[in-house]
C-alpha cells in the first residue's frame, strides 16, 4: 500500500527548484518531508580518468541512474528507508558512504529531468515545473558552481554553451507539458508556492487518514 506522497519539481539548472522545495519544507514541517535531489543519482565516473570526467554531458538523461532513483522512490512511498547515495561534484564520483533516508509521508523530488522520465513521472502525485528566464538561471548557476563545486568561470561558460543550454531545449523544457503546476520566477513567486503548499497539505491530511485506517 502506498503510504507517501511524491511531489516532483523540475526546471532548468538555476531556476529555483531547491528554493521552492525548501520553502515548502519550512511551511509543512521538516519532520514530515524529505528532499531527494536528482543530482545525487548521477552515475559514478570513478572508472574514468579524472581529467576526462568534466567533459561528460551531465544534462543528458543517460548521465543519471534513474532506475535506482525510481527504485528508491518506490521504497520511500511504501514507508521504507533507503541507502541514499552521496555524490562528489568535484571528482564526479559517488562516495562509498550512503545516508539512511526515510520514512517520510511527503517526498519532494527535484531535478532538471524528473518530469522527462516516465517511470519517475508516473509515481508523482503533483508535477511542478519552475519556469525562470534562462539568463537568470545562468547567473545563478555560475555563482553556485564557482562557490560550491570548485569550477572556473571559463569551465562553467563552456559547459553551459556546449551541453546545459542545448539539453534544456531538447529534454527539460519539453517536459513542461507534463506539469500540473507551472511556477514562473521560481522561489520568489510566493503566491504560487502558497497555492502548492495548500494542495500538498490537503493531500497530507488524506494520506495520514489512510495510513491510520490501513
Amino acid at each position: 500500500m502506498k503510504k507517501g506522497i511524491l511531489i516532483g519539481i523540475a526546471g532548468a539548472s538555476g531556476s529555483g527548484k531547491t528554493l521552492v522545495a525548501h520553502t515548502i519544507i519550512e511551511r509543512l514541517g521538516s519532520d514530515k518531508v524529505v528532499l531527494i535531489q536528482e543530482d545525487s543519482y548521477y552515475k559514478d565516473l570513478s572508472h574514468i580518468p579524472l581529467d576526462e570526467r568534466g567533459g561528460r554531458n551531465f544534462d543528458h538523461p543517460d548521465a543519471f541512474d534513474h532506475d535506482l532513483l525510481a527504485d528508491h522512490l518506490e521504497l520511500l512511498l511504501q514507508g521504507k528507508t533507503i541507502a541514499h547515495p552521496i555524490y562528489d561534484y568535484k571528482t564526479h564520483s559517488r562516495l562509498k558512504e550512503t545516508r539512511t533516508v526515510g520514512p517520510h509521508i511527503i517526498i519532494i523530488l527535484e531535478g532538471i529531468l524528473v518530469l522527462s522520465e516516465p517511470r519517475l513521472r508516473n509515481l508523482m502525485d503533483i508535477r511542478v515545473f519552475i519556469d525562470t528566464a534562462l539568463d537568470i538561471c545562468f547567473i545563478r548557476r555560475l555563482q553556485r558552481d564557482i562557490e560550491e563545486r570548485g569550477r572556473t568561470v571559463e569551465s562553467v561558460i563552456t559547459q553551459y554553451q556546449s551541453t546545459v543550454r542545448p539539453m534544456y531545449f531538447q529534454f527539460v523544457e519539453p517536459a513542461k507539458r507534463h506539469a500540473d503546476i507551472i511556477i514562473p520566477r521560481g522561489g520568489k513567486n510566493l503566491v504560487a508556492i502558497d497555492i502548492l503548499t495548500t494542495k500538498i497539505h490537503s493531500l497530507l491530511i488524506q494520506q495520514e487518514k489512510l495510513n491510520r485506517e490501513g
